[in-house]
């Protein structure tokens, strides 16, 4: 295939426009540098009314919200998902990991849940209290300034509690609780577990002139027209463009390989257009990773060289490595009291407004580190496939079950909003024994070769997940309510969700000082290929009971800062 040729040299060539991706280009742009970003998916604005589903009623459905295509509904703002026609990805040794992929600019910041907590330093130096995986070779003192500069740009709404294993930032006021949120923390207070304001990146006071204000209406998923929620495009891309930003979009571009010289250097990238089929060459003098920790660690096994066999950067051999995932499970419960609720506009964001972080002491557990407790319920807006059967509960509470026309919306109304439930997110053990690597049999509709996966749980996440179900159990008892179904055996894993489904994917260019033990230095700089940065969640060492987005963010600022630097001592 004939390779077309751009003649500009860029500065630095981003991969991906996501977390860490979109960072990048900010700091980057801003600092006067010319900056092309690269992206699979198509340009993306929640402003334009084209793309908006913001707003939309289920009637403008065919199928009331559901989708045959996103995963999450009709009108979630995430094109792709878990399986995406023509990019396929191979499992082995009974592997079943679930590998999620948004392709659009912004990538699944357009639509992911928006908790923004950070690491501490506990979360840094895991192996230094127990044991298990290793340390980071950075700690929060190294990353804070970062939080707070993150923090002050994007917006993030909570509460200062002065918890260790919690760090506080600055933040914007936090919504109050709602009802089913009430009761939860009644619920919850009896069995001592902690609710504290959730820490959301939503806007409920203004940050800037660029970004309007949080509107309540719940739907953050679908990405906002008004900017209040973050996402990359709408909080760093489009404002670094603004602000004059020397920036070139490619979108609609799968990348297939960092090209080198014969050093070993990178000197640009090849992508194929996805409208014309035909691959084009970028040239830089720098290449930043952000494509997500698997995209990016399946770029990088697919760049192979003279100089670097096994893939860009892997004389350790350890790209793809320690992939690991949040550990995950759910539980929902039936609460009498919040029958026959008067229905009205029940205010907030797209999510929870409380949440109860990790509480106890591992050493009187049996399994190590720790979850936090998510919490949904209340009057949202009906959608099909995601509501609830009111027979259901007819049936729990040994009233007829059956009905139609006014009967049955009777019940519907009857049960609206006397739903609740919990997601335990909580942290996975790295091992090396999870990876993803290149399949050596099958590539997808663009040629590439894909990613097959390796991943299997431990007792360490099995046993995190019975202990959620039981205190998921015990707080629904605490609030008179029924909680739904059985708890979940042995056999099937006690709950967990398959590893991948959380998306919450990290690890596979792990982070470290010794280069045979690991892929990045502390600046997210490959070890073997000095122009080469990685600023998605692949140099995370470990995960942490805390969503990673926010540590995305400021490790890629920090990265960027060094970047920088770098250039200008002439060092890269």
């Amino acid at each position: 295939m004939q390779i077309i040729e751009s003649s500009t040299m860029y500065d630095v060539i981003i991969v991906g426009s996501g977390a860490g991706g979109g960072m990048a280009t900010k700091v980057l742009s801003e600092a006067g540098l010319k900056v092309a970003v690269v992206e699979a998916g198509p340009f993306f604005d929640p402003k334009d009314p084209k793309q908006q589903t913001q707003f939309k009623w289920p009637y403008e459905s065919p199928r009331r919200g559901a989708s045959t295509v996103r995963d999450f509904g009709e009108f979630d703002m995430a094109l792709g998902g878990w399986n995406i026609e023509g990019e396929p990805y191979t499992q082995k040794n009974g592997s079943k990991f679930a590998w999620f992929r948004s392709r659009m600019l912004g990538g699944r910041t357009n639509h992911w849940g928006r908790i923004s907590l950070r690491f501490s330093e506990r979360d840094f130096k895991h192996r230094s209290l127990d044991g298990l995986g290793e340390d980071w070779p950075i700690g929060y003192s190294d990353v804070k300034p970062y939080y707070d500069r993150v923090d002050k740009l994007i917006g993030v709404f909570g509460s200062k509690e002065g918890l260790e294993n919690e760090p506080d930032g600055f933040f914007l006021p936090a919504p109050k609780p709602r009802l089913h949120e009430l009761y939860y923390m009644d619920g919850a207070k009896k069995s001592g577990v902690p609710v504290i304001p959730s820490r959301m990146s939503m806007v409920t006071k203004k940050v800037n002139k660029d970004r309007g204000i949080c509107v309540y209406c719940g739907q953050c998923g679908r990405s906002c027209q008004y900017y209040a929620d973050f996402s990359s495009g709408s909080c760093l891309i489009f404002p670094a463009q603004a602000n004059g930003g020397q920036i070139d979009l490619f979108v609609n571009s799968m990348v297939r390989e960092v090209t080198t010289n014969d050093e070993g250097k990178a000197t640009g990238v090849l992508y194929i257009n996805k409208e014309d089929r035909k691959e084009y060459r970028l040239k830089g003098k720098v290449v930043v990773m952000a494509a997500s920790a698997c995209s990016s660690a399946r770029i990088l096994l697919n760049s192979k060289s003279k100089q670097h066999p096994g893939g860009l950067g892997n004389s350790s051999g350890l790209i793809g490595k320690y992939l690991h995932d949040s550990t995950g499970a759910s539980r929902g419960g039936f609460i009498p009291a919040m029958m026959d609720r008067k229905i009205y506009n029940e205010d907030g964001v797209g999510g929870m407004h409380v949440y109860s972080p990790w509480w106890l002491d591992n050493k009187k557990l049996d399994f190590p580190r720790g979850y936090h407790i998510e919490v949904w319920g209340g009057l949202g807006m009906p959608n099909y496939g995601f509501g609830f059967n009111p027979n259901s509960i007819n049936e729990m509470i040994g009233e007829d079950v059956g009905g139609y026309g006014d009967g049955l919306r009777d019940d519907v109304k009857r049960y609206y909003g006397s739903t609740l439930g919990f997601g335990g997110r909580g942290e996975s053990i790295a091992l090396e024994s999870n990876y993803c690597e290149i399949d050596p049999t099958q590539v997808d509709e663009f040629g590439i070769p894909v990613l097959r996966f390796n991943y299997q749980w431990t007792d360490h996440e099995r046993y995190q997940a019975k202990h959620m179900h039981e205190t998921f159990e015990e707080i629904i008892h605490n609030m008179g309510g029924t909680v739904f179904g059985d708890a979940p055996g042995k056999d099937q894993d006690y709950g967990l969700n398959k590893p991948g489904e959380i998306i919450h994917e990290v690890g596979t260019t792990r982070m470290g000082n010794d280069p045979k033990r690991s892929v990045v230095n502390k600046f997210e700089q490959m070890h073997d290929v000095e122009n080469v940065f990685i600023v998605d969640a692949g140099p995370f060492v470990s995960q942490a009971d805390k969503n990673p987005t926010w540590t995305i963010l400021a490790l890629a600022w920090r990265t960027s800062d060094y970047i920088v630097e770098q250039l200008k001592q002439q060092n890269i």
